[in-house]
């Protein structure tokens, strides 16, 4: 694993989810699960506005959103999920992601360690494959902050 540290939100639940023992993870999981905001309206029906996470094993999809600025540091990332309640685990992921990642800045998102779904302790908790869901989460997320950065910034 890199060195590189996590945005704090990210790196006080990657230590919750650390501490806890392999039941009380699952259970942290659970409530991140049940948190999970609901899609906005515009984005409810519109899966195509989304993206499939095909590596997870439940469907999830995701997109983000980025807000206008001169910089990355100054442009916050808006971030939304859509799982089926029946996949628990796989929308904890998102769940996660959300409550780390959401309202921090591009620059602060591009910054987020790709090892960083490793660093939860969930590996004893949950099989390897979902681990690998997480981790192309964050990748797809930082894919589209890199595009949609990219794409403005080149008007």
């Amino acid at each position: 694993m890199s060195d590189a540290p996590l945005p704090a939100a990210l790196a006080e639940i990657a230590e919750d989810f650390s501490s806890a023992s392999n039941p009380m993870k699952l259970d942290l999981l659970l409530e991140f699960s049940e948190e999970l905001p609901a899609l906005p309206d515009r984005y409810v029906g519109q899966l195509d506005k989304l993206e499939r996470v095909d590596e997870c094993q439940s469907p999830l999809f995701l997109t983000v959103e980025v807000d206008d600025g001169e910089r990355l540091e100054d442009r916050p990332v808006h971030l939304f999920f859509d799982a089926p309640p029946e996949a628990p685990t796989t929308r904890g992921f998102a769940g996660i992601l959300h409550e780390g990642l959401d309202g921090l800045s591009a620059a602060q998102i591009l910054d987020v360690p790709d090892d960083a779904p490793m660093r939860f302790g969930l590996a004893e908790a949950v099989s390897p494959l979902r681990i690998r869901g997480m981790v192309a989460m964050l990748a797809r997320i930082k894919r589209q902050v890199r595009a949609k950065t990219a794409t403005a910034a080149s008007i």
